[in-house]
């Protein structure tokens, strides 16, 4: 099962390190039942493009919680085992938990099958958009806008080989 973690460019940068993404257990997005209900698609790709962008929209909540990260979204694919991941049955249909899962027991980078970030030019746009988060939550329609100018920008693809460049 392929699942998309959201980091932080310093995130990323510690699971380089540490040689793992989390202990566990790790939050990720996937294609989950409730997912495919709310895209309503069957094609697997687009799917599973709807849980990266799902995961890079978490990325982004973690910038707004960091004003010292690096103003660029950070989403890891990595492949683990069916069954690995589950959903928590409470979250399923919250509309912001969409495609959320967690996996238990640590999560080696050695699983990783790419690496996902914005480039340097999408930086003011997610800092924009992390900045007008909380209100966007709230329903502000202006600050809904800001936020969906970070997602204009598509994240660039990089090989795990291209790991040590990132960090």
């Amino acid at each position: 099962m392929r699942v998309y973690v959201p980091l932080t460019l310093s995130g990323l940068a510690e699971a380089h390190r540490a040689g793992e993404l989390g202990a566990g257990p790790v939050v990720a997005y996937a294609v989950t039942p409730a997912l495919r209900e709310w895209y309503l698609s069957d094609d697997i790709e687009e799917l599973e493009y709807a849980a990266l962008n799902r995961a890079a929209l978490a990325s982004l909540r973690l910038l707004a919680a960091d004003p010292a990260a690096a103003r660029r979204r950070v989403v890891v694919a990595a492949d683990v085992p069916d069954g690995a991941a589950a959903v928590d049955p409470d979250r399923g249909l919250d509309p912001v938990a969409l495609g959320e899962v967690r996996v238990a027991g640590p999560l080696p980078l050695a699983k990783a099958a790419a690496v996902h970030v914005d480039s340097a030019d999408a930086e003011a746009d997610v800092s924009a958009a992390a900045e007008a988060l909380t209100a966007a939550d709230g329903g502000d329609d202006d600050a809904q806008f800001v936020v969906d100018g970070a997602e204009d920008h598509e994240l660039l693809w990089y090989a795990t080989q291209e790991l040590p460049n990132l960090v």
